[in-house]
């Protein structure tokens, strides 16, 4: 794992290479936040599609509310292409990156929390951000390679990598490895770069976004919850 990479400037040099046709990325979220800046930043370069597969989210009525949510957003960025083209684009194509980018499609992978329990099991006690997440990492970027190779995209990535909470070094590790297993391009990736969090936190509260307090599984949301109770504590102390 090479901390030392600058996923971002790696990106931009992929970015202003490309060619004429416009390549194809199948983008794995893990949430509306956090995809919000993702999209907005890169449906100017790339078709995107976006794959939500997110087996560790629990319990089920959380996971519905959080895909809903994805919906909503991207519904939303396409009906701003629509209400651009619809004003009168001097663009050849519709909907080209000089006119706010290309539009978003989506594809809602399995619900299967079973397979995050198979993970997850032997791993109960590991650390947030340690063993037991970087299991998920791969598990969510396996089945977004599969599914890349399947349909044929240019390229593979993931939204995970602009939280601040997420081991950006060891999601690219994963990526590039996964790459040279499917025969698909992975994306190098730090979202987080040029603000992208921030940004993401502006884009979510100017559309509404419902924000969850942690990650998605029952052992972050432990942790979440306990991280609570101290500050209360020490807020009465």
């Amino acid at each position: 794992m090479n901390a030392l990479r600058n996923y971002q400037r790696e990106l931009d040099r992929i970015i202003e290479k490309r060619g004429v046709d416009v390549p194809t990325l199948l983008l794995h979220s893990c949430c509306a936040p956090c995809s919000s800046y993702v999209m907005e930043y890169l449906r100017g370069y790339f078709r995107l599609t976006v794959f939500y597969y997110n087996p560790n989210i629990s319990p089920d009525e959380e996971y519905r509310k959080r895909v809903a949510e994805e919906k909503r957003l991207i519904e939303a960025y396409n009906a701003q292409l629509t209400a651009a083209d619809a004003g009168g684009s001097t663009d050849e194509e519709p909907g080209a990156a000089g006119n706010g980018g290309y539009p978003i499609e989506m594809i809602e992978g399995d619900y299967e929390p079973e397979q995050f329990s198979q993970i997850a099991g032997g791993r109960e006690d590991c650390p947030e951000g340690g063993e037991r997440c970087f299991a998920c990492y791969e598990l969510r970027l396996r089945k977004t390679a599969a599914r890349a190779a399947a349909g044929g995209f240019d390229y593979f990535a993931t939204t995970l990598t602009v939280s601040p909470l997420k081991n950006a070094a060891k999601l690219n590790e994963i990526g590039e490895r996964l790459a040279a297993e499917y025969g698909t391009a992975w994306l190098p990736s730090d979202f987080k770069k040029k603000n992208g969090y921030k940004r993401s936190v502006e884009l979510s509260k100017a559309y509404g976004l419902y924000r969850q307090d942690y990650c998605g599984c029952v052992y972050s949301k432990a942790e979440r919850e306990r991280q609570k109770r101290e500050r209360g504590e020490t807020e009465r102390m």
